[in-house]
C-alpha cells in the first residue's frame, strides 16, 4: 500500500479490518485487503466523508484511490477488483468513477507532483 498524499499507512489507520467475523459484509478478505479496510477507515476518520475510485491494474490486482473532502488522496493496492469493491463497502466509503466531477475533487500539491515524477512543465 502506498499513500502518495501523506494519508499514512494501514497501521496508522487503526480499526479492525472487519474480515472473517464480518460475515454480513461478504466472504473473508485476504490479509492485504483486510489491511486496506483498516487504512480506508482511518483515512475517512482523519479526513471526513471520502469517496474512492477502484482501478483495475491487470494481473497486479486493483488500486483503491481514496479522496477526502479536502482534496487529499491516498491509495492501496489489493489482489482484485472484487476485493477492492468489498474493501470500500466494509469501510463505508462510496465508490465513484474517474469522471470530471471526481477528478475535480483531487488537490495535487507540489510535493505530489515531485513524488509522481512529473516533467516539471
Amino acid at each position: 500500500m502506498t499513500s502518495p498524499a501523506g494519508a499514512g499507512s494501514a497501521a496508522e489507520g487503526g480499526g479492525d479490518g472487519g474480515s472473517a467475523g464480518d460475515a454480513a459484509s461478504g466472504p473473508p478478505l485476504s490479509e492485504v485487503a483486510d489491511d486496506a479496510v483498516a487504512w480506508l477507515r482511518g483515512f475517512q476518520a482523519e479526513r471526513g466523508t471520502s469517496v474512492a475510485v477502484v482501478h483495475h491494474l491487470g494481473r497486479s490486482g486493483a488500486r483503491i484511490v481514496a479522496i477526502g473532502p479536502d482534496g487529499r488522496f491516498g491509495d492501496a493496492v489489493v489482489e482484485s477488483v472484487a476485493a477492492a469493491e468489498q474493501v470500500c463497502r466494509r469501510a463505508g466509503v462510496e465508490m465513484k468513477s474517474w469522471d470530471r466531477e471526481t477528478s475535480g475533487l483531487v488537490a495535487i500539491t507540489p510535493a505530489d507532483r515531485k513524488k509522481m515524477a512529473g516533467t516539471g512543465r
